[in-house]
């Protein structure tokens, strides 16, 4: 019986999966789909544990819906799948292309090692896949705007149809997965494909109306909270995109954007792979960053949320307690670590990497370059986030701070981003502010300037 090897990676669903229906294709008629998915320890090693343990609750989601086919194995994916392509005879293997750093390298290996059986790659993750959206002259876009003009005026292919019923091969030796530790209480969503569906629907239809508003509020329920699928890809951008396709409203258009900004940052990285851990802008590998043990303990203090700024504070638990901060606040966050700390982006890129359920190296690394001043930005040195402004604007009545700085819950409104103003004082057991914001940002633009001037 002719067996055709689907090697799930980022796309941990049956609905619009080009990959499936090509594999499904390949097998023929009285052949059969053997479902794999390989764990991988240059992936695995690097992942914190929310991303480890929403990836098993997703795989075994996955495996509920193939009918128990699915095949877990772990080592070198070099060696893995090969071995399961000659153990069962497969006619080809058949994947989503990875466009990422390590996954050319490991998909371009593990080619090699299948030898006369094709590594077939359809689709990607994203809605236009890295590569594609390019200037009239060919080169690549450094700015967004532009990118997002261009990639609207690309389009996209339409969602692929789920399959009927694909012919599942069984019987096929797994592995037990790797175990997790406990996650200390830390709110992880429901996983898998339904989970997601469900987000989707459930935000389209009670959220999606104010999201142009409410995307940076964090005290209200105003953002989809699809990233995680879609980093796993429980569903895939082309789906959500093609249901917006009858609104054309301000609020549709943002989270159109959104989308755009998540496939901008895959390209960048697609032509740029050494900005996954370097400055894209050349120039500011020369910044200074503080180090030593001062530094160290600024560090800590911003990682547990001790900073005694509340915005800042109130974000870092979050990301402690959901493994997941809102948007807004990462930016605020982020620009507080590098530009009032002074604290390399990288370390602080790192430690979200470990924290963050929906951690996604292009995304989350171009984002912190984004507020660092050091990536795709036309004028980024200027851009210093103020703290309390910050949290005055987008968490007016400090619903948000409250929910997460139980310390403050009996501040007043007036007070709840300034504690330190408050008549009866700070209430006990919250921090004075670690630093003082005007004067570390006047540090750090002069050593932007420093930087420009070289």
């Amino acid at each position: 019986m002719p067996t055709a090897l689907l090697w799930f990676r980022r796309d941990l669903r049956l609905a619009d999966h080009p990959a499936l229906l090509d594999a499904r294709e390949a097998a023929g008629p009285g052949g059969a789909v053997l479902p794999l998915f390989v764990f991988d320890p240059r992936l695995w090693g690097p992942s914190g544990l929310p991303r480890r343990q929403f990836l098993l609750d997703c795989l075994a989601d996955l495996g509920g819906q193939v009918d128990g086919a699915l095949v877990l194995r772990s080592g070198d994916p070099a060696r893995v799948v090969p071995d399961l392509a000659r153990e069962v005879d497969a006619v080809s293997v058949h994947v989503s292309a990875d466009t990422g750093v390590y996954g050319r390298q490991r998909d371009a290996a593990v080619e090699r090692a299948l030898g006369d059986v094709p590594l077939v790659r359809t689709g990607s993750p994203y809605a236009v896949t890295p590569g594609r959206v390019t200037k009239s002259d060919g080169t690549p876009f450094r700015v967004f705007s532009p990118f997002a003009r261009a990639w609207r005026e690309h389009g996209r292919r339409a969602p692929a149809p789920r399959p009927g019923s694909v012919p599942w091969s069984t019987g096929v030796r797994s592995e037990d997965p790797p175990e997790v530790p406990g996650l200390d209480g830390v709110r992880l969503p429901p996983a898998g494909e339904a989970a997601a569906s469900a987000a989707w629907r459930t935000f389209r239809a009670e959220r999606l109306e104010g999201y142009r508003t409410t995307r940076n509020t964090p005290g209200t329920d105003g953002t989809s909270r699809l990233s995680a699928y879609l980093k796993y890809g429980c569903v895939h951008p082309r789906t959500l995109l093609a249901d917006l396709d009858d609104l054309d409203t301000d609020s549709a258009d943002s989270f159109r954007n959104e989308l755009c900004w998540r496939d901008f940052y895959a390209d960048v990285l697609w032509h740029r792979p050494e900005s996954a851990r370097e400055p894209l802008d050349e120039r500011m590998r020369a910044m200074t960053y503080d180090t030593g043990p001062d530094a160290d303990a600024r560090f800590a203090a911003w990682a547990q949320g001790r900073t005694g700024y509340p915005i800042v504070d109130a974000g870092m638990r979050q990301l402690l307690g959901e493994a997941y901060v809102h948007n807004r606040v990462r930016m605020i966050v982020a620009s507080f670590l590098v530009k009032d700390l002074h604290v390399d982006w990288r370390r602080g890129a790192r430690y979200f990497m470990q924290h963050l359920v929906d951690g996604d190296l292009a995304s989350n690394n171009h984002g912190w370059q984004w507020v660092a001043g050091t990536g795709t930005d036309a004028s980024p040195y200027h851009r210093v986030f103020n703290p309390t402004r910050q949290g005055k604007e987008f968490d007016p009545d400090g619903d948000y701070v409250r929910r997460w700085v139980p310390e403050l819950r009996d501040v007043p409104a007036r007070y709840v981003h300034e504690p330190w103003l408050a008549p009866d004082g700070v209430p006990g057991g919250y921090p004075l502010p670690v630093v003082d914001h005007a004067e570390e940002r006047r540090v750090a633009l002069e050593r932007y300037e420093q930087v420009r001037e070289r």
